[in-house]
């Protein structure tokens, strides 16, 4: 089984694949075209997100077996197409689910207790606390849209709040002791509070805009750790002018690159993205949500475990 490494990632990965008598190359530097001239050596390879996975890369790995991709979606590789050649699609969303859960948390609260806020108005000499009083969580309900791996891990990491917690998933019994499963009418009749927990997927793009959000029957807060173009951003801007969107915790954006390593596809900062900049009930972080010290390790884990299974299943 010969594997190449096209992003780096925590060295369990190339040492426990290596003790598996796995042949690892890596090889971080070279261009995706220079990758494809040499893709068809590979059973395998495993990437983050360093470029995307088109039709025509796929067909020059003619020997290919998995794709394994360390992270929790799959929405930089042409899948249907893969599959279609037989090809074994790995990704890892057990590996950092947790610290989503976490991010999702930090993130309410900070915005519920104006703590970014507070933290710059003090280091600017400013101790105004009347003008940063908070509100409570517990009493409100808050509504996941997406209940899998992140969605999960959110609603436990709420266990510990006197809250309600739905969900709205477009899958049927996705609900659990930790989420009442609901159907979309009620969840924006009844949230405080609006997470994202859902893949990229052409019913997810654009999901969130005027309409969607004019849907809601009471002001709401936003928390996006899923992806960047379920929002269209303009629109959150709107909601936010108009206060039906009380304020947002952004970890992804709409003007992400594909790979994520990158925010602007050119070198324009577009309007919106300047109001949510200047907004001080906005919080926004870079695409780190799953990004802790704890997570790297089980991602990498995560990817070997999987990989074995597939070569168990393959051998039999």
């Amino acid at each position: 089984m010969k594997i190449l490494h096209l992003d780096t990632n925590h060295s369990l990965l190339i040492n426990q694949l290596n003790d598996l008598s796995y042949s690892n190359d890596e090889d971080y530097t070279s261009s995706k075209q220079e990758i494809e001239k040499k893709i068809h050596l590979y059973d395998g390879f495993i990437i983050r997100s360093r470029f995307s996975i088109d039709r025509n890369f796929i067909d020059k790995a003619t020997n290919l077996k998995f794709i394994g991709r360390v992270g929790a979606g799959l929405e930089n590789i042409d899948c249907e197409y893969a599959q279609s050649k037989g090809i074994a699609l790995i990704a890892a969303p057990e590996g950092n689910r947790n610290a989503v859960g976490e991010h999702s948390l930090a993130m309410l609260l900070s915005l519920f207790n104006k703590l970014n806020k507070a933290d710059n108005e003090v280091r600017n000499g400013k101790w105004l606390r009347e003008e940063n009083r908070g509100i409570e969580l517990d009493g409100r309900t808050i509504g996941l849209i997406g209940y899998g791996n992140m969605g999960k891990s959110f609603a436990k990491k709420l266990r510990g709040f006197d809250v309600e917690v739905l969900c709205y998933d477009i899958k049927a019994k996705m609900g659990d002791v930790n989420c009442k499963q609901v159907s979309l009418t009620e969840l924006q009749e009844k949230a405080d509070v609006l997470s994202l927990h859902t893949p990229q997927t052409e019913l997810t793009k654009n999901m969130i805009n005027s309409d969607f959000i004019s849907g809601f029957k009471k002001p709401f807060w936003l928390i996006n750790t899923a992806r960047g173009k379920s929002v269209v951003t303009k629109d959150l801007v709107l909601a936010l002018k108009s206060k039906k969107i009380l304020g947002a915790g952004l970890d992804v954006l709409e003007y992400e690159k594909s790979s994520f390593e990158n925010l602007f596809s050119d070198d324009k900062m577009p309007n919106a993205f300047k109001y949510l900049i200047d907004s001080d009930n906005v919080l926004l972080s870079p695409h780190v949500a799953g990004w802790s010290l704890e997570s790297k390790e089980r991602l990498a884990q995560t990817i070997v475990d999987k990989i074995k299974n597939l070569i168990n299943i393959l051998k039999k």
